[in-house]
């Protein structure tokens, strides 16, 4: 799973903010708020990569129960599933 081309992460003082550049911006009309986790999660998925290995980088950051870190991740996934942000 990869985020898809087009869509820049960036840190606007204490916020993360993702906006569609070029051709993604006909597809989302908007912008993204995340906060230090989601940002870590969105570079994570930046590159081709699986959900075994994002989960294993966040309990690697982070100090956090595995089967919260795991249901977490999946919200996050399937939210950007929703949003068709990810391929």
């Amino acid at each position: 799973m990869k985020i898809k081309e087009n869509y820049m992460l960036r840190k606007v003082a204490d916020c993360y903010v993702v906006v569609p550049i070029g051709a993604a911006v006909a597809e989302f009309n908007g912008m993204i708020n995340l906060n230090e986790v989601g940002a870590f999660l969105w570079r994570q998925l930046e590159t081709e990569t699986t959900f075994e290995a994002v989960l294993s980088a966040m309990l690697e950051e982070y100090e956090v129960d595995e089967a919260l870190a795991k249901a977490d991740l999946e919200r996050f996934v399937s939210e950007l599933k929703e949003a068709n942000l990810i391929a």
